[in-house]
Parts: C-alpha cells; sequence; structure tokens
C-alpha cells in the first residue's frame, strides 16, 4: 500500500532484503571478518546480542558469503535441543540417518565430516541458533564434540548464537572447561543514533525512495523508542509509513511518529 504512494520499488523495512542489500554497520564487518576466520581455520566462535541486534541476520549475511566449493554451513536452531537432537539435525542436512545412540551418532558425524573434509575439500561449519536456551547437558556435549584426534584438531568450525545471557552462563565457573575452549566472541550491540539514520538510509536507497521521506525529528523519536534496536526500526518505520500514506504525506515527522507509537505501539 505506502510503497505505490511512496513511489518505492521495494518493501524497505522488510526481513526479506537480501543481505547483499543490508545496511554494512562497522561492527557488522568486524563480526563478519571474525566468523569468516573461524570458519577458515575451524575454529569455536560466540556470537551474543541482546534482542533485535540482528544475531540471525548475521549468519544470514555470513552464509551467503560463504564459497560453496569450499564450505557447507549447517544451521540447527531448536529451543529445546538434546545432543541425540543435535546429531540426528547435523546427520540429516549432511543427508544421512543418524544412529540411534548418541556414541554411536557421534562417531558417525565424525566419519561424515571426515570424508566431506577429506574427498570433497569442503569444512563444514555448525551453527547453533538460539544456544543461551542450551541446557548444561547439551553445552557439555559441545565440549566432547570438539574432541578429536586427541584433541590435536576440530573436526569443524562450531558457532553458537545467543542472547546476552549465554556468555553471562560461560562466564561461571562450572562452565570454565567450556569457556577454555572458546576460540573467538563477537558481541553484537544496537545502533547509535548515527547508524541509526545511516540503518533507514540504506533500506529506503534499497527501496527505491527517490527523496528523503523521515525528517530528522522523525529519525530522533525512531531512535528514542527503539534505542538502536534494527527489529523495532523496523517496526516503527513500517507502521509510520502506513500511517503516512493513509494520511497522503510525503514527509514524515517526529509529530507523525509519536502518533503512531503512542497509538499503535505503547
Amino acid at each position: 500500500m505506502f510503497e505505490a504512494f511512496y513511489e518505492l520499488t521495494h518493501t524497505p523495512f522488510s526481513r526479506a532484503i537480501p543481505t547483499e542489500e543490508l545496511y554494512n554497520s562497522y561492527l557488522l564487518e568486524e563480526t563478519l571478518g571474525r566468523l569468516e576466520y573461524a570458519a577458515e581455520r575451524q575454529l569455536f566462535g560466540v556470537v551474543t546480542g541482546d534482542c533485535g541486534t540482528g544475531k540471525t541476520t548475521t549468519i544470514r549475511r555470513f552464509m551467503d558469503g560463504l564459497d560453496p566449493s569450499k564450505f557447507s554451513l549447517l544451521y540447527i536452531s531448536d529451543s529445546k535441543l538434546t545432543p541425540r537432537n543435535f546429531y540426528r539435525g547435523v546427520l540429516e542436512q549432511l543427508g544421512c540417518e543418524s544412529k540411534f545412540y548418541r556414541g554411536d551418532a557421534k562417531r558417525q558425524l565424525h566419519k561424515e565430516i571426515e570424508l566431506m573434509r577429506g574427498i570433497h575439500g569442503i569444512q563444514p561449519i555448525v551453527v547453533v541458533d538460539e544456544a543461551h536456551l542450551l541446557d548444561r547437558e547439551m553445552l557439555e556435549e559441545v565440549r566432547f564434540l570438539l574432541n578429536f584426534k586427541m584433541d590435536a584438531q576440530s573436526p569443524m568450525a562450531l558457532i553458537l548464537v545467543g542472547q546476552n545471557e549465554l556468555w553471562d552462563r560461560l562466564k561461571l565457573q562450572s562452565y570454565s572447561a567450556i569457556r577454555q575452549r572458546i576460540d573467538l566472541q563477537c558481541k553484537l550491540v544496537h545502533y547509535d543514533r548515527s547508524e541509526t539514520k545511516e540503518y533507514m538510509k540504506r533500506h529506503l536507497s534499497y527501496s527505491g525512495a527517490k527523496q528523503e521521506i523521515f525528517s530528522d525529528g522523525a529519525v530522533d523519536c525512531i531512535y528514542n523508542f527503539s534505542s538502536g534496536s534494527a527489529r523495532l526500526i523496523n517496526k516503527v518505520c513500517t507502521h509510520s509509513l502506513l500511517y503516512g500514506a493513509q494520511n497522503k504525506r510525503r514527509i514524515i515527522d517526529d509529530h507523525m511518529v509519536k502518533q503512531v507509537i503512542e497509538g499503535e505501539l505503547s
């Protein structure tokens, strides 16, 4: 609806935006560089951040930038992940039927990974999303999973992605054995005010906007409401564009954004 009114060719604040069109913050570039290093060296990494900081989007961008002739990314997201479900999920993505018992499934996974690396020259990357929900048993299994050839090498790159409470747990003394195995950590944070403006500008540019739509005052209101959370920026911008189109307003100012926040988002 509002796309036609503002003469946009794409929806600007949608989750469906191609990853190559996303706003590239300095932190995103740094995180992608670290993840690429982890993939090449088969390292164990942890990516954390508050809700709305773009953790899953970062992984999407990372995945789309990988060379498929060199890497295979295996993605697991399960709020009730158990070791057995973990091995079954990874092996199914490799085209295998998992063995029933955990120990057998782990040996099966190691064998498949050795074949993948030795015959096809492809390095596996396992990403576990929503990792802050993992229980102690699953986190301990991560440690055992990385034991390979008498600890001389890692069988894969392993990336845990979760909210900040994941790192808070890993800092506890009881998780020291796992924490000591972590090769790199990336922490995503919310955008500041200038990054919020650049984020909005980038998404509007992708959508084909031919002129400024949000005033500086509107950007201030959007930043204050969202605290720089990409998810909330998307929400308030979309609602504001709908409101602006319905009221035939080419420029969205701070008063309109406040009305949207108070009337629809509070």
